[in-house]
């Protein structure tokens, strides 16, 4: 296998996976980049489970920038952050709604999640990582992959169901029955 065949074959799986990790695509095509400059430096040849070692170095690479972005965020200054609330403000309606879709909700609820969690939800239904694969991935038993996966879960389905109830409330107050 040549190195543009391995492009080929992993570079939308990595793409897919960052993007999910990071919800920003600029990000996402910078760090799939860079997983691959990573993959090419070292001996990608003699690796045994390719597919599974490329996601780990994407994860990995994810995580650090996720650690790097939160420590610049605490870094932003008070205006700053007012600055960005207001212009948030001023989007349309339309804007709104449409960012509310699904896909979204998913992503918030994603988001949310301690970065362990988030991890282990992203390669097993994003990256559609077998458990054995994610545990590979990710230097981990098996078994504490499952606990993740349930624990990670369970919380959405909590905050989902949190979310509709707030919504019913909603409906009640209008009278619409």
């Amino acid at each position: 296998m040549t190195e543009r065949e391995l492009f080929d074959s992993y570079n939308k799986d990595v793409y897919r996976t960052c993007y999910y990790m990071l919800r920003n695509a600029q990000d996402a095509e910078d760090l799939c980049h860079d997983v691959f400059v990573t993959v090419f430096r070292q001996d990608w040849r003699s690796v045994e489970h390719t597919r599974a070692w490329i996601l780990r170095i994407a994860m990995n690479q994810c995580l650090n920038l996720l650690k790097r972005k939160q420590a610049q965020l605490k870094k932003v200054s008070q205006v700053q952050l007012l600055q960005e609330q207001t212009t948030a403000s001023v989007k349309s309606v339309d804007t709104i709604v449409l960012e509310k879709a699904a896909e979204e909700e998913w992503g918030a609820l994603l988001r949310q999640l301690p970065e362990k969690l988030m991890a282990v939800v992203t390669l097993r239904y994003i990256g559609e990582l077998s458990l054995v694969e994610i545990a590979e991935t990710l230097k981990i038993p098996v078994g504490t992959v499952k606990s993740r996966l349930h624990k990670a879960l369970k919380i959405m389905r909590k905050k989902l169901e949190q979310n509709q109830n707030l919504w019913l409330k909603g409906e009640n107050q209008f009278g619409t029955h």
